[in-house]
């Protein structure tokens, strides 16, 4: 799927955010989630799932899914950094993106300016990936293989429009 960026000034109503705040970290298992979210906010299936489409159509959802841990299946994931000269940053970020392993990228304010993650299905696919990285680009790959595994869950509120938030 597609990254889409989020437009700038895309209202999120209320609706919208009931749902996203039900559907974090906590999907149904059953034949048909969707329609069971759904019934618990007062939607229909096709509502709940038309919205879903609408946001990532919108950019203000670039992922939905499960978390995996992907090593007792077999694969790995790597954070990576990359000291990427500002002229190149676009071009080098456009190379990365490219690469189905890479699961997304972020720009820093330090010497190693572009860090992404990638994900493979084992480990030495895991390493041609990164090998290929440096190939692509020219620059050296910084790896940081997990050591550890901590599990943090962050929810934040979602904030609806005031007059979505009235309607209700």
């Amino acid at each position: 799927m597609s990254r889409p960026e989020a437009q700038a000034g895309v209202a999120v109503d209320a609706r919208d955010a009931r749902l996203l705040e039900r559907l974090h970290g906590d999907l149904p298992l059953t034949d048909r989630p969707f329609a069971e979210v759904g019934a618990e906010l007062g939607m229909g299936e096709d509502e709940v799932l038309e919205r879903l489409r609408r946001l990532f159509t919108l950019g203000v959802l670039t992922r939905f899914g499960p978390l995996v841990q992907i090593e007792r299946a077999g694969g790995r994931f790597v954070l990576a950094a990359l000291e990427v000269p500002e002229p190149r940053f676009d071009e080098v970020a456009a190379i990365v993106n490219a690469l189905p392993e890479v699961a997304h990228n972020y720009r820093r304010e330090h010497a190693l300016n572009m860090w992404f993650v990638v994900a493979a299905e084992t480990p030495a696919l895991c390493d041609a990936a990164l090998a290929r990285v440096g190939a692509l680009t020219g620059l050296a790959v910084h790896a940081f293989p997990k050591q550890r595994e901590y599990f943090v869950e962050l929810r934040l509120p979602l904030a609806a429009d005031s007059a979505a938030k009235e309607s209700l």
